[in-house]
């Protein structure tokens, strides 16, 4: 079964936050609209977070979404995997990680013996940027005061941080995903590890790099079997 797992992807069979910070999610400000400031501290329970997600309107994106994309799975999974926004088929159907790039990401998990269901999943940002373009630093800044809420919700035993963009904001750092991967980091405070790797987009376009995303998913994989 592990042999047809690592074959689906395609291989051969052979920590914009203070990652030293409280954890604590920060307050929104008012939104673009005048929107009166809202906490995503405020947000007690998974059905006020939601929405809160739902009905916000604290940048420009919110002008132009299908669907909010709050984030799919368990919500007591040990393992939360953080993409960076939503695409055209996650807009469409509010779900993050659908279409040839879920697909893949559903192999990977698979490849560590866990399903879609058996982790978290969430992207920096909940609503998708025109044409796919990266997110801007002031979408992000408004938008992760949610991601840092469900993160408090779920308490995962680690993260893996999908894409440039995604590792780069959570660690505040400007290293290329090259230099990220392949190191355990450390989120928030109590630190939480954090594995970044490439984005399955991005595998998708540069097959020569799956095998570099196995040895991420193994780090994983040991990070969840020594926190058990």
């Amino acid at each position: 079964m592990r042999t047809e797992y690592l074959a689906a992807l395609g291989i051969p069979v052979w920590v914009l936050r203070d990652s030293s910070g409280s954890g604590a999610a920060a307050p929104i400000e008012a939104g673009e609209d005048g929107d009166e400031p809202k906490h995503a501290t405020e947000a007690a329970t998974w059905e006020d977070l939601a929405d809160a997600v739902q009905g916000c309107k604290l940048c420009a994106l919110h002008r132009g979404r299908t669907r909010t994309v709050f984030g799919v799975g368990d919500r007591s999974a040990e393992l939360l995997v953080i993409g960076e926004a939503p695409g055209a088929d996650e807009d469409r159907q509010g779900e993050p990680f659908v279409g040839r790039a879920g697909q893949l990401l559903n192999a990977m998990l698979a490849a560590i013996r866990l399903t879609r269901e058996d982790v978290y999943i969430a992207n920096i940002l909940k609503c998708r940027p025109p044409s796919n373009r990266d997110p801007k630093p002031e979408e992000a800044e408004a938008c992760t005061p949610y991601l840092e809420r469900q993160i408090a919700l779920i308490r995962p035993k680690a993260i893996l941080a999908v894409g440039r963009i995604a590792a780069q904001w959570l660690l505040q750092s400007d290293e290329p995903i090259g230099r990220l991967r392949a190191t355990i980091h450390s989120y928030g405070n109590p630190g939480i590890p954090l594995v970044a790797s490439y984005h399955p987009a991005y595998l998708l376009r540069s097959p020569r790099a799956k095998a570099k995303a196995w040895e991420d998913l193994v780090l994983v994989r040991q990070l969840l079997r020594d926190t058990s």
